[in-house]
């Protein structure tokens, strides 16, 4: 019996779940980081970012039109900010970075994969 509260799409069934895990998936060179979707809809994104000795130029900045969510899944890596802080993040810590908050990536573990789960949140 269908569940009501669970509409199903026109024209068939439900898709069926996906399953992975989150330390599988684009391995970046060093100095380099990866990006893979894992899911979009609504405006929103939740994105895997895998980075690995990696560290954004001075003087250049994310500058955002969305609010983001990052959870530092695995590693290690300090997050730097336009007003001259920064920040260190160890697996479990977690940041809400407002829309227009300039930041970079000022440092991630050299000797080991630093994997983040991003999600960002359409404008409001």
């Amino acid at each position: 019996m269908p569940d009501p509260d669970r509409p199903i799409p026109a024209g068939g069934a439900a898709a069926p779940p996906r399953f992975g895990r989150i330390t599988e998936g684009p391995s970046p060179a060093p100095g380099e980081e990866s990006f893979q979707t894992l899911l979009a809809g609504g405006g929103a994104r939740v994105v895997r970012i895998a980075s690995l000795d990696r560290a954004d130029p001075p003087g250049e900045w994310y500058d955002q039109a969305e609010d983001e969510f990052v959870l530092l899944l695995a590693g290690a890596a300090r997050l730097g900010f336009a007003d001259g802080t920064e920040h260190a993040l160890s697996p479990g810590d977690w940041v809400v970075i407002p829309a227009r908050c300039r930041h970079r990536v000022a440092w991630t573990d050299p000797e080991r994969e630093t994997i983040w789960l991003a999600l960002h949140l359409p404008p409001a």
